[in-house]
Parts: C-alpha cells; structure tokens; sequence
C-alpha cells in the first residue's frame, strides 16, 4: 500500500470521527448494532447524516426486517410519524449481479454508470420511482418520501416499530374480496403506472387494519421492458397459487392476463 493511500485512510478515520452522532440519532439496540458493521460503512453514514440534515430524518431505532440485500429500519419524521429507511447493501456481489436483468431494459435507465455502487444508487432511485408511479395510481403502497444514494425513506406500514404481517402469515378475514383487490391493483400497475411488479407474492403483502399494501417494488419493471409479460405472468400465476391455498376461486391465467393488459 502507498503512503499516499495510508494517509488518505488516516484522513478519511479522522473525518469518521468527528461526526456528530447525536446528529444522527442511532437508538443503541442489539439488533441496529449487530448490522452496523455491514450496513453503516463510511459512505451509508454520511448519507444518513445528509437526511437528517435536511430534516427528513429525526431519529433511527432497529432493524424490522434483515435480507441478503437491504436492511429495514424504523425511523421517526420530524413531526413524529413513522418512517421505514431500506438501506441497500453495497458490498453484496450476489445482489449487483442479480439485478441487471430488472434494470437492463427499462427504458427509464438507459444511461446510467456501470460501477457498482452506482448501479446500488440507481436501483434506490427505481424503487422511489416505481413507488411514486404505483401510489398516484391508488395501489396501496408505502408513501415514498425520499431515495438518496443507497437509502429510500418511505411511510412504515405497521405501529410502533412493529411491522404489520404478511398475508402468508395472518390471512385476509374475507380471501375472495382481497383477491379481486389484488388483482384490481394489478391491474391499476400496469394501466396507470405502466410497471409491473415483477415479484409479487405472499411474501410481499401486508394485512394491515384490513386493508392490503403491496411492497418491495426495486425489481418492478416498465411496461415497456422486453420481460415485462413474462414478469405479468408470473405475478398473476403467485397470487393464484396463494388465493387458491385460501379456497378461493381464482381467475384462469391467461384470462386475468387479458383482463390486466386490456384496453
């Protein structure tokens, strides 16, 4: 190693040190610091400290959900509402790789960086902007706020740090009525905000207060991407398996297909 790198290093600690972190608000709980060392590098922080700076963020508490790519934490707002921070991990290899398929040929990134950090950004800046799009299209989903660098602020679904379950995990009271919502909110994707989820499943449906809110949207695609129907598909043919498993009678594929794509 250089010594000219040895002492960009020691620089670079020095500046470590002197951040204000009760600026930055992180609550000492295990499971913050458990992922502290693999979440919270040097870069992450200082991307924190922007939005606090700027007021979008108050305060961190733990983790409410862990996976091999993000981290979700409960934050608080200014103003004391509820807020979920997903900070995408950098450094994990496995999950650069796997994204290139959902981000090469969306329209919506033609030009950006090939480096890997980069594509990190671009991915937080895809799931802000497929949250947008599927919110002004009245599917219920978290309420993006803000995406900077590798962190997308959006609204917590659930209550005091406690994320609402899973329709896996706590079933709709009424099946048939939340599949035709499903399928309605499909449909609203593709129509208005012309993107497709592209992973949709009981593993990403929340059953909170009796209604139903469709999340992780960073692999949604366009409408006008090359995937796009087989992604449709795939949605469709989920959300019947798991509709099926509750005794409902699902809509055939390739009709509800033709029914999400019509017009």
């Amino acid at each position: 190693m250089s010594n000219n790198s040895i002492e960009e290093d020691k620089l670079r600690a020095l500046e470590y040190r002197r951040i204000d972190r009760r600026r930055v608000k992180l609550r000492k709980s295990e499971d913050l610091f458990e992922t502290v060392e693999e979440v919270f590098d040097y870069s992450t922080l200082m991307a924190l400290y922007e939005l606090i700076n700027r007021g979008v963020i108050d305060e961190m508490f733990g983790a409410v959900s862990a996976g091999k790519e993000s981290r979700v934490y409960w934050a608080k707002a200014r103003d004391g509402s509820d807020l979920a921070v997903k900070i995408y991990l950098t450094a994990s290899r496995e999950f650069r790789k796997s994204i290139q398929q959902y981000i090469r040929g969306d329209p919506r990134f033609l030009s950006i960086r090939k480096d890997s950090r980069h594509l990190i950004y671009t991915w937080a800046q895809k799931e802000f902007k497929n949250l947008e799009e599927a919110f002004n299209a009245k599917v219920n989903v978290p309420r993006p706020i803000c995406a900077y660098k590798n962190i997308l602020v959006m609204s917590f679904i659930g209550e005091e740090g406690v994320s609402a379950p899973l329709i896996k995990d706590y079933p709709p009271e009424d099946p048939d009525k939340a599949y035709r919502t499903i399928l309605e909110f499909i449909k609203r994707l593709h129509r208005q905000a012309k993107i497709v989820h592209a992973d949709l499943s009981e593993y990403n449906i929340l059953n909170w207060k009796g209604s139903l809110y469709i999340i992780d949207f960073g692999q949604a695609v366009s409408t006008a991407h090359p995937m796009s129907a087989t992604f449709l598909a795939r949605d469709i043919r989920n959300v019947n398996r798991f509709f099926s498993s509750l005794g409902v009678e699902v809509v055939p594929l390739e009709e509800a297909f033709k029914w999400v794509t019509a017009g």
